[in-house]
């Protein structure tokens, strides 16, 4: 589920399918859903099996994080896995949530997970460039590439800036400073032309491949 920024729905989109999914009869579970205390997201986790998040103490803090080994000992059919681009906590077993990602996917268990364009390793310099931010979590590109589906969640930015206005992405002050910074208008604007581009092309590719 790729979005062009946080706030577009990605995970709302992916609790949706999910919930289609088990549905119709496949055995669903939560690995690790981030509801950013969402109420209408939190509504569509409802019935679904979850896991206990894994519990890791750094300097005096208690950080929760993907329990691998418990997702891999319950092996679902299907495992929720949110922010593809997360960096784990100190002593997990892979720096990066993609990592475990491709853990679960070579055990033969398929993973629906959530990622922003600016975090897409080749494209880190221009994100930096139109927004002077520079991303320090990315994902190879060849994760996006490799993946079965990719379902594109769009908002037109205006919609996007409402949603932060009502406090539905950040809090009041977060959401204020973001709207000053990363979310401007113009680099909205942009990232969801490089989310588009990055789709259509996505696209092509398998056009030519089955050709």
């Amino acid at each position: 589920f790729f979005g062009y920024v946080a706030g577009v729905g990605k995970t709302y989109a992916m609790l949706e399918a999910a919930q289609h999914a088990a549905a119709a009869g496949m055995d669903v579970v939560a690995g690790y859903v981030e509801p950013h205390g969402r109420p209408e997201t939190e509504v569509l986790l409802e019935g679904l099996e979850s896991l206990p998040p894994l519990l890791l103490e750094y300097r005096g803090l208690t950080l929760r994080e993907l329990d691998l080994d418990a997702a891999l000992a319950r092996h679902p059919q299907l495992l929720l896995v949110d922010e593809l681009a997360h960096t784990n906590a100190p002593g997990s077993r892979h720096a990066r949530r993609w990592e475990d990602v491709q853990e679960l996917l070579g055990a033969g268990i398929n993973v629906y997970t959530t990622l922003n364009v600016q975090h897409l390793e080749s494209l880190n310099d221009v994100i930096a460039q139109i927004t002077g931010v520079r991303v320090r979590e990315t994902v190879p590109d060849a994760v996006l590439d490799d993946a079965d589906s990719v379902e594109l969640v769009d908002l037109p930015p205006g919609e996007l800036a409402e949603r932060l206005h009502q406090g539905k992405v950040y809090i009041p002050a977060q959401a204020e400073r973001a709207l000053r910074g990363f979310f401007t208008r113009p680099n909205l604007g942009a990232l969801r032309e490089i989310t588009l581009r990055r789709t259509a092309d996505r696209v092509h590719a398998h056009l030519e491949t089955t050709r």
